[in-house]
C-alpha cells in the first residue's frame, strides 16, 4: 500500500520538478495528511480485521502513518541545510511544520512516542538557527509593538467589565507573543530543549522590562500622567500573568526538569533547590521579583509626587490657630475650616485622576502608600506643632472625621483604621475635662505597662504609646485652674 505512494512523493517532491519548492513545504505536508485521511477508513474496516483475526498486534492506521512520516522526515532532512541561511525561508517552514504536527496529533491520534518532525528539529544546528530565528522575530515584533500609535491604549478601554486590568495593547501583544512561543515549543521530544525556549522568554521578558524602563524614564516628570500610569498597568499585568502560568502544569513540569538540571550542574545554593522543590519558587520568580521592584518603585514616585502636592497646599491649614478657636456650643453648625479646603481638594483630585488611570489593585496599593504618610505627616506635623483649646480640638476632629475619612469612603469601608495617629489623637484631644485628667493621672502613676494599656484601650487608644498619649494631653489647653 505504501509502496506507490512512496513513489509519488518522491516524484513530486524531489528533484526538477515544480512542485519540490522550498518556500511551499505545506505542499509536501498537506499531501501527506491528505492521504492519511483518505485511507483512515479503510484500513480501520478492511485492514485491521484482518490483522486482529490472526492475532497481530499491529495498528494498521498507526503503522501506515508511519511509513508515510518516514518521507516527511527524509524530505525535511534534505531540505533544511538549504534553508537555514534564510530567515523567512525557515521560519516559515517552521511554522508549517508545527501545523503540520499538531493536526497529526490531534485529527489523527499520532502517538508522541513515534518519530516526528519534532526530532528533526531538536538536531542541534537546525535547533540553535530556530531559537535565533525565534528571538530575531521575537525582538521585531517588540520593536513595532512599543513604537504603535496604539501602544499605550487599552483595547478594551470602553467594556469596563473586560478592562479590569486596564492593561495597554503593547503588554497584552506582548503576552501573546510568549504564549505563542510556548505553543510552539511545548511539544518538543526532550526537557533539555524546552527549558533552552524558557531562558529566551525570561531572556525576552526581561528586554520588555528594560524597554519599559526606558520609556517609563522619559515619562518620569509627569508621573501621574497617562502613559507613565499605563507603563505601571503593563508591568503589574506582565507580573500578574507570570505568577498564573507559574502554577501551570506545562512550567511545572518544566520546573522540575530544571530542578534535576542545576541539581546534576550544581548550579543553585541547597536553599534555591529547597525552594524550587518546595514549590515556594518559580521558574518566572526571578522575572517576576524585577517586575514587582519597578512596580513598587513606580508607585513610590507617584505617592511622593501627590504628597508633595498635598503638603504644599497643607501650609495654610499647619497655621490655623488652634489655640484660639470657638468651642462647639458657640457656633450654630460645625463647618470645615477654609484653611483645609485646598488640602482636601488637591487629594480629592489625584485620587479621581489615579483611580481612572491605574487598574484597581495598583490604586489600592497606591492610596493606602498615601494614607499611610499623610496621617504621620498630620499627626506630627499639625498635631504635635500646635496646642489646642476645646474649639481647636472639636474644629481638628470635624475636619479630619466629616471630610478627610470620607474622602477615603469609597475604596474601604471604614477608613478612619487607615489614620489611626490621627483618629487616636483626636480621641486624646477630645475626651471631657474629668476623663482627661483621670487618664492623665492613672498615665502618671503607673509604673507597669499594664494598667496604662488598659486605661488606654478604654478609651479607644490602641495605636499610640504611652508617652505619645501624655504628650497629646500636655497640647490641651482647656484645663480647669484648679487641675494637674
Amino acid at each position: 500500500m505504501l509502496t506507490p505512494l512512496q513513489k509519488r512523493f518522491r516524484y513530486h517532491f524531489r528533484g526538477n520538478r515544480q512542485t519540490n519548492v522550498l518556500s511551499k513545504p505545506e505542499w509536501y505536508l498537506a499531501q501527506v495528511l491528505m492521504w492519511i485521511g483518505n485511507h483512515t477508513q479503510f484500513l480501520d474496516e478492511k485492514i485491521q480485521p484482518i490483522l486482529d483475526k490472526v492475532g497481530s498486534l499491529v495498528n494498521a492506521r498507526l503503522e501506515f502513518s508511519r511509513g508515510l512520516m518516514m518521507l516527511v522526515l527524509e524530505k525535511l532532512a534534505t531540505d533544511i541545510p538549504c534553508l537555514l541561511y534564510d530567515d523567512n525561508l525557515f521560519c516559515h517552514l517552521v511554522d508549517e511544520v508545527l501545523l503540520f504536527e499538531r493536526e497529526l496529533h490531534s485529527v489523527h491520534g499520532y502517538p508522541g512516542a513515534f518519530a516526528s518532525c519534532m526530532h528533526i528539529l531538536s538536531e542541534e544546528t537546525c535547533f540553535q538557527r530556530w531559537l535565533t530565528v525565534e528571538r530575531k522575530f521575537a525582538l521585531q515584533k517588540m520593536d513595532s509593538m512599543l513604537s504603535s500609535e496604539a501602544a499605550w491604549v487599552s483595547q478594551y478601554k470602553d467594556i469596563t467589565d473586560v478592562d479590569e486590568m486596564k492593561v495597554p495593547d503593547c503588554a497584552e501583544t506582548f503576552m501573546t507573543l510568549l504564549l505563542v512561543i510556548t505553543d510552539r515549543y511545548k511539544n518538543l521530544p526532550t526537557a533539555s530543549r524546552k527549558l533552552q525556549f524558557l531562558e529566551l522568554q525570561k531572556d525576552l521578558v526581561d528586554d520588555f522590562r528594560i524597554r519599559l524602563t526606558q520609556v517609563m524614564k522619559e515619562e518620569a516628570r509627569a508621573s501621574l500622567g497617562f502613559r507613565y500610569c499605563a507603563i505601571l498597568n503593563a508591568v503589574n499585568y506582565i507580573s500578574t500573568v507570570l505568577a498564573d502560568w507559574a502554577d501551570n502544569v506545562f512550567f511545572l513540569q518544566l520546573q522540575q526538569a530544571a530542578l534535576e538540571v542545576f541539581a546534576e550542574n550544581n548550579t543553585l545554593s541547597k536553599l534555591q533547590l529547597g525552594q524550587l522543590a518546595s514549590m515556594e519558587s518559580s521558574v518566572f520568580d526571578d522575572m517576576i521579583n524585577l517586575l514587582e521592584r519597578l512596580k513598587h518603585d513606580m508607585l513610590t514616585r507617584q505617592v511622593d509626587h501627590v504628597f508633595r502636592e498635598v503638603k504644599d497646599a497643607a501650609k495654610l491649614y499647619k497655621k490655623e490657630r488652634w489655640l484660639s478657636l470657638p468651642s462647639q456650643s458657640e457656633q450654630a453648625v460645625m463647618s470645615l475650616s477654609s484653611s483645609a479646603c485646598p488640602l482636601l481638594l488637591t487629594l480629592r483630585d489625584h485620587l479621581l485622576q489615579l483611580e481612572q488611570q491605574l487598574c484597581f489593585s495598583l490604586f489600592k496599593i497606591f492610596w493606602q502608600m498615601l494614607v499611610e504618610k499623610l496621617d504621620v505627616y498630620i499627626y506630627q506635623e499639625i498635631i504635635l506643632a500646635n496646642h489646642f483649646n476645646e474649639g481647636g480640638a472639636a474644629q481638628l476632629q470635624f475636619d479630619m472625621t466629616r471630610n478627610l475619612f470620607p474622602l477615603f469612603s469609597h475604596y474601604c469601608k471604614r477608613p478612619e483604621n487607615y489614620f489611626k495617629h490621627i483618629k487616636e489623637a483626636c480621641i486624646v484631644l477630645n475626651l471631657n475635662v474629668g476623663s482627661a485628667l483621670l487618664l492623665k493621672d492613672v498615665l502618671q502613676s503607673t509604673s507597669g505597662q499594664l494598667p496604662a494599656t488598659a486605661a488606654l484601650n478604654e478609651v479607644g487608644i490602641y495605636k499610640l504609646a504611652q508617652q505619645d498619649v501624655e504628650i497629646l494631653l500636655n497640647l490641651r489647653t482647656n484645663w480647669p485652674n484648679t487641675g494637674k
